[in-house]
């Protein structure tokens, strides 16, 4: 349990704290990788982020943006994303 706990709040923080990014790709989300290594390889296994390891950014795979607000919502948290890249986070009503 605890260990899936760390996964969901680390996808959720690297999300929550990522911004928007022209790249030769198109458009993608990136986060700074300040955290650990264990659980950004267990993310990157499941396809939800991508990155180099010597960049110290990763980016967020639609799989990945997906899940973190699909997470949001579990965890009784929802998102604005009116705005591109200044998300909010409000406690959902009860």
């Amino acid at each position: 349990m605890e260990g899936k706990l760390i996964r969901d709040l680390t996808l959720m923080l690297l999300y929550l704290t990522s911004w928007n990014e022209d790249t030769f790709l198109g458009q993608t989300r990136r986060s700074w990788k300040g955290y650990p290594f264990e659980t950004l390889n267990r993310l990157s296994e499941e396809g939800l982020i991508n990155g180099s390891r010597r960049a110290k950014s990763i980016w967020l795979t639609e799989a990945g943006e997906d899940e973190a607000r699909r997470l949001l919502a579990q965890y009784g948290l929802i998102t604005d994303d009116s705005h591109e890249t200044d998300s909010k986070v409000v406690p959902s009503p009860k």
